[in-house]
């Protein structure tokens, strides 16, 4: 923090100063805990159920799409808005207005009689998240020191695992043994649960200094990412020189430059500049994008690849996910012991490298293999995804607490955004092979090489 020393950015002094007792930390980290379960969930969860939407809804494919894709649309667009007014209005305000919007939105969602209803439905769905994410990772971040911080963090990381591990399975069993509904309505009870838990056990803070919302920025970002996500989202099934496309992309760079001379020239902007001049917050946003190039890139065709190539059913190709995740949740209690004897920015480099690994190796499997060539793969891609768990605590501390509402968003946008991206630079290497297995195989090689290099990065700037 001492890296922002003179510079206009608020410190610790303009936040409200909390910090939860040891009788409430138990239930905080609950509340962080099912609140990124229930967001990640949402994210995964209704894929299996989208056949039995499409036949009793009569949903088109293009309607089907946006049931998916609106959750995310909405949700990265609004994540630095969302951030910044945490930081303004509260944290535990914004986080419980964000967890009864979803919770609204899910109820809407689990009752659409038609597809439009359930389209704007996980649109309202994806805004609420958007409010819940980076105001949680606030609520990690305020009044507390490094290590409160590192296990918050940790508590986060390992319920977003367990969330993709069992969304598909979850998914799955209530479409076939109750209704396609409840892959939304079963976010209702834990919605109100976690409302009723963070009114108890999150204290509130926000950034004392803050006199308004940079209404500006707040509209150039909304208008950055959302235009962005669209254009990455449909770019491939639309054509990456379909007028649309090229027009959603080019206003997100138009607003992007809009944005950033608004932050540069307002009083009271809802992203410092000077942010950026701590090294640990721009190294752990650069190394958290180059992980997303590389890992969420080549998942994406990963279930295509089991099925395809190396002839794993649909189930089988399912749980081969599973270890992974599992890895995640049971190491990642580990990895402040990790940390404290390695520092933050090896135990990241040596994770990415492990993920980076695991990835060449999956890059030279071949038809034929099987769980015993795929498994120590996978295994090594999920002990290292829980050993970059410290990329987020050293993002969020190295700023001061006022703007840890900005923080928690910039790096939510910088984990989202970029797995939109890896998913579009990947998938230009796959499609552009004219053999599947090769270009699956040159575009895991391609994304090892931007982890390896994310690794690097988190070794020269994570203290």
């Amino acid at each position: 923090m001492s890296e922002l020393a003179g510079t206009a950015v608020a410190g610790p002094t303009g936040t409200t100063p909390v910090r939860a007792g040891p009788e409430r930390r138990g239930l905080l980290l609950l509340v962080v805990g099912l609140a990124g379960f229930v967001t990640t969930l949402d994210n995964t969860v209704v894929t299996v159920a989208l056949p039995t939407i499409q036949t009793e809804l009569r949903a088109s494919l293009a309607a089907l799409e946006w049931v998916v894709t609106g959750y995310v649309l909405t949700f990265a667009g609004l994540m630095l808005a969302g951030g910044r007014l945490a930081d303004v209005y509260g944290r535990r305000r914004v986080l419980v207005a964000g967890l009864a919007v979803f919770t609204a939105a899910s109820l809407a969602a689990g009752l659409a009689a038609s597809a439009g209803m359930l389209v704007a439905a996980r649109l309202v769905q994806g805004a609420g998240a958007a409010l819940i994410l980076p105001a949680m990772l606030a609520v990690v971040s305020a009044g507390g020191d490094d290590r409160r911080r590192s296990v918050g963090v940790a508590v986060w990381m390992a319920s977003g695992a367990g969330a993709l591990a069992l969304g598909p399975v979850v998914g799955g069993y209530l479409t076939q043994h109750a209704h396609w509904s409840w892959v939304f309505l079963i976010n209702v009870p834990l919605g109100v649960l976690v409302i009723a838990l963070a009114a108890v056990a999150v204290p509130e803070s926000r950034d004392e200094t803050a006199a308004r919302v940079d209404v500006p920025g707040v509209v150039a970002s909304v208008v950055v990412l959302s235009a962005g996500t669209f254009g990455l989202t449909f770019g491939a099934e639309l054509g990456w020189t379909s007028p649309l496309i090229v027009a959603a992309l080019t206003v997100s760079v138009v607003a992007a430059a809009v944005f950033v001379t608004v932050e540069r020239l307002g009083r009271d902007p809802m992203i410092h500049m000077a942010l950026f001049r701590a090294r640990a917050f721009t190294g752990g946003v650069v190394a958290q994008v180059l992980w997303g190039l590389g890992v969420n890139g080549v998942f994406f065709f990963t279930a295509l690849f089991l099925q395809g190539v190396l002839g794993f059913d649909p189930t089988a190709s399912g749980l081969a996910f599973v270890p992974l995740a599992l890895l995640v949740v049971v190491v990642t209690p580990l990895v402040p012991a990790v940390e404290t004897r390695l520092g933050a920015g090896r135990t990241v480099a040596l994770g990415l490298v492990l993920v980076a690994a695991g990835m060449v190796a999956v890059a030279f499997l071949r038809p034929g293999d099987g769980w015993a060539e795929l498994l120590p793969a996978v295994s090594a891609i999920g002990i290292g995804s829980a050993l970059t768990m410290p990329l987020g605590s050293a993002v969020l501390g190295a700023v001061p607490e006022a703007r840890a509402g900005v923080a928690g968003g910039v790096f939510s946008v910088a984990r989202e955004v970029s797995g939109l991206f890896g998913i579009a630079v990947i998938g230009v290497i796959v499609s552009g092979s004219a053999n599947f297995t090769a270009g699956y195989s040159v575009g895991l090689l391609t994304a090892a090489g931007l982890v390896a290099v994310g690794a690097a990065v988190s070794l020269v700037s994570l203290r």
